[in-house]
This record gives structure tokens, sequence and C-alpha cells, in this order.
């Protein structure tokens, strides 16, 4: 059924349609944004007053044109935007690795707090195995490259952890396991960085550890063998210290090509699981991660990547997790579409909302959705993400739905007419209710939570301001919670007169 109204819709795109319709907005959509630190020189130039106005106004522009999950870089290059006994301070904070801000303060967790407060997610985004950009930066005294220099290589200009040497692995899981211990972060998230790419003529200096670990195997496999231990090794952690955390990956965007594995994708270009080292497919067949967001950058109709073509592949190759589309934003709002007077967005954003398994988008670089590249902004805020939508629920995880919210009432306070509720207090993390929906119908309406036509906010506040005018037309107030999974509860009713 998606794909006979998808292929309708292209037909509809090759007669001239430019916009997703408004009745077309899904409820559940992943609205990601990539924010990342590595490189960037705007957040060492702040002191705390201002980089918080900043992060004030980055969320409030992702949250006014419908993100709902923030990826946030912070572990750039094994150091660290908030306090860690384990690791130094990021010299892409404060200009200097290891130089704490001044006065001291906790950049994540502010994060985290605010994005809360927006009802925004915050993956906390970690590079496992790079160390530094340049190997000739140096590296801040308190480094665990000074305690232990063995467990590291140079590769070309940077220097990384050998992924062959299981003490890295045990490190790394060290750090996971304190970011998820100390915050309330929705998700860990890794990038395409595991394996470095390739440098032409070099080989990736591991023999040492291949000598000693590698046990008989042909070193490509265990090379696989390495990533994917860690990938459990951390999906174990993560679970068995909190549950409800989920374990996110954004991998390079080809897995294999069809000239290297029939079940590949009909592209031609680097692949995840040769070159990289990264058997994607295997994390999600064993139910090591939770969702797989794939980096497809290129064009509609790019000669070795066609991104449509690596849509339908990666679709029918879910395997049970959730799946994400991961946009360059520069590269699809400069691509010109069947009709070219359009960009790609539409047709990027039509192929992952009729795929039976793409269930949200991301856009990289975040920094262009503020700049509002090409307008795009305005094409997510007035079509797109003109509804509110609900982050698809993790029913692999948890399935049950939280109680209703309790006590529904409208009532006048010095702020106005509001609706308001209460939560229902549990001790079982999965059960907490953690935002809410609020729905709005007429009374000869009836009452269809799958509209997206009649939800009109999404918030954790336990109370919504009614639009009061003459109190002469009667309307069906529905609420609803939503837990840590994003399982939503039954409604509460309640009519008002505005």
């Amino acid at each position: 059924m998606k794909l006979k109204i998808y292929l309708s819709l292209l037909l509809l795109a090759c007669l001239g349609s430019s916009l997703v319709r408004a009745d077309e907005h899904p409820k559940r959509e992943f609205r990601g944004a990539w924010i990342h630190t590595v490189g960037q020189s705007r957040y060492r130039e702040m002191d705390r007053d201002s980089m918080q106005r900043y992060f004030n106004q980055m969320l409030d522009s992702l949250q006014h044109i419908g993100i709902n999950a923030v990826i946030f870089q912070v572990r750039p290059t094994a150091d660290a935007f908030y306090p860690s006994q384990l690791e130094p301070w990021s010299k892409y904070l404060t200009g200097k690795q290891g130089e704490a801000p001044n006065p001291l303060w906790d950049p994540l967790q502010y994060l985290i707090e605010q994005c809360h407060v927006r009802n925004m997610e915050l993956h906390a985004w970690l590079n496992p195995y790079r160390v530094g950009t340049v190997s000739s930066e140096p590296l801040a005294p308190s480094h665990i490259y000074y305690k232990h220099p063995e467990w590291f290589v140079q590769y070309g200009k940077q220097l990384y952890f050998d992924p062959g040497l299981p003490e890295c692995r045990e490190f790394i899981g060290k750090v996971v396991d304190d970011i998820v211990t100390r915050y309330d972060v929705d998700a860990i998230h890794m990038d395409d960085y595991f394996y470095p790419y390739p440098i032409a003529g070099s080989e990736f200096p591991d023999d040492n550890s291949y000598a000693r670990y590698g046990n008989g195997l042909e070193r490509g496999d265990w090379r696989r063998e390495n990533v994917n231990l860690l990938i459990k090794e951390l999906s174990g952690i993560i679970k068995t210290r909190k549950p409800w955390v989920r374990f996110g990956i954004s991998p390079f965007g080809i897995y294999r090509n069809q000239k290297s594995d029939p079940d590949g994708s009909a592209t031609n270009g680097l692949q995840n699981y040769d070159q990289l080292y990264a058997d994607v497919l295997l994390w999600t067949r064993n139910g090591w991660v939770d969702y797989m967001l794939p980096q497809l950058y290129w064009e509609i109709g790019h000669k070795a990547a066609c991104v449509e073509t690596l849509i339908y592949w990666w679709n029918n190759h879910a395997n049970g997790r959730h799946l994400y589309i991961g946009q360059d934003v520069v590269r699809t709002m400069n691509a010109t579409d069947v009709n070219p007077i359009y960009t790609q967005l539409n047709h990027k954003m039509q192929l992952s909302r009729y795929l039976d398994h793409v269930g949200g988008n991301c856009f990289w670089p975040g920094y262009s959705l503020l700049e509002n590249y090409k307008g795009i902004a305005d094409d997510l805020r007035n079509y797109y993400h003109a509804v509110p939508a609900l982050i698809p629920a993790y029913t692999f995880i948890d399935s049950e739905a939280p109680d209703e919210v309790k006590g529904l009432k409208a009532r006048w306070t010095p702020d106005g007419y509001e609706l308001q509720w209460k939560r229902k207090d549990t001790k079982d993390e999965m059960q907490k209710q953690i935002y809410f929906c609020v729905y709005r119908f007429t009374p000869s309406e009836k009452i269809n939570l799958y509209d997206t036509s009649h939800l009109v906010t999404v918030t954790r506040d336990t109370r919504y301001r009614l639009p009061y005018v003459r109190g002469t037309r009667e309307y069906v107030y529905v609420v609803t919670a939503v837990d840590r999974m994003h399982n939503e509860s039954d409604g509460k009713s309640k009519k008002v007169k505005l």
C-alpha cells in the first residue's frame, strides 16, 4: 500500500508537485540534527554565559523548525565537553585540551536540561577511536596516551586507539559507562569513524596487535571482529546500566556494493564492510544497536551512489531496528529534482515517509539548518515539520504504554485559561510519563489520535494555555502521556468552551 502511495506521489512530482501536502504529516518521525564540535572554533571563543545563550538560541531555532532530537558531539577526539575523570576537557571547548572552562560548568548537563525543557532528545555523540586530527597537536598531560602510549597508532597525520587491543575497548567502554551513569542522555551515538578511511598506498599499522591477537584469522575478518566486539560490549554496558538509553550508529552510506556481495546495493563506492571493517548489518541482526542512521549524503541520480537506490536498499535491510536517513543539507538543497526548479528535499522526504521501515531523517550539519541554507529551515517549518511529531516508539525495548494522566481539568490562572493535569508517579523508569500530547476536536468529530491535524502541542509541562476567545465554542481536548520509549497512553478528555 505504501509503495502504491509513493509511486503516485512520485508521479505528481514528475508533473510538477513541489511539496508534501499538510495532511500527509506522519504522527511519528525522527527529526534529527547533527551538531559537530570537531574542527569548530566558535565554542572556544565563548565564555560560559555567551555559550549558554548560543545553546539556547540554537535549540530554540531547531525546535522552531520541528527538530525533536539533537545529536551533539561530546567526545570529538578522545576529549570531553563535560567534566571527566577519564579524559581531558576538549580543546574545541576551551581552545586548549585539558583546560577547564572558567568559571567551571558542565556543557553536556546544560544541553540535556535545555533539550528536555523543549521536549527534544539529546543523543551524546562519541567518536570511538579517533584521538587527534593532527598528530603533531599536543595532548593534555592527563591524556590516557601518556599512561599507555602502547595503545595508540598513527595513521597518516592522525592518532588512533588501536582497535585490535582489548585494553582500548575496555577504556572506551568506561567512557560510555561514565556518560550513561552520570547523565540523563537519551542515546549514545557513534558515527562512521571505526577503522579509519583508507589512505592510498598506506596500510593501517596494526601488525603488532594482529600478531598478538589475530588467532589465525584473515586480517580483514579480524578487524571486523574487533569492531563487532566493541559494539557488542558497549551495547551490554548501556543496557545493563540504563535499559532505556538507546544505542545508535550512523555508518557510511554503503554497506557493500553488488560487485562484492550479491546482496549489496547497486552502487560503486567505498564499503563499510570491506574498507571500514564495520559489519553494520550484523549489529542490527544481533540487536546490538537500536537505530541505524546511514549517511546518505549523495544526490538522487548520483552515478556511483544514487540516494534513491540506497534508501530502498536500507529499507529492505532494517532487520527490525529503527532506521533513519542522514541527509547532507548543502548537497540536498543544491541538487535539482525531476522538475529542475525544485531541490531534491521534497523527493527525499517522500521516500523517507512512504517506505515501510524508514522512520525519519537527520540533517548534516545542523549548523546549515541554523543558517537556513537555501531556505531549508523555512521549508521544514512551513511544510514538512508543520505538525509536531513523536519519535517512533522503541517497542522492541519496551512496548507497555504508561498510565493515563490524572486530574485533567480546565481552570483560570493569572496566566490565562489553562488545561492542567498531573503525572502519575511510578518507580518504573520505563513507565514514567516523560512528556504529553494535547489534541483538540470539535464535539461532532470522532476522537482519532492518529490524525495529526488534531495534535496541537507536545510538551513536558503539565499545563497548556487554552486559546480562549469569548467562551461560545465548545471543544474536546484529549491529553495523553508518553514514556521514555515513546509509547503513548490512552487519552483523558475534557470538554471546554473557548
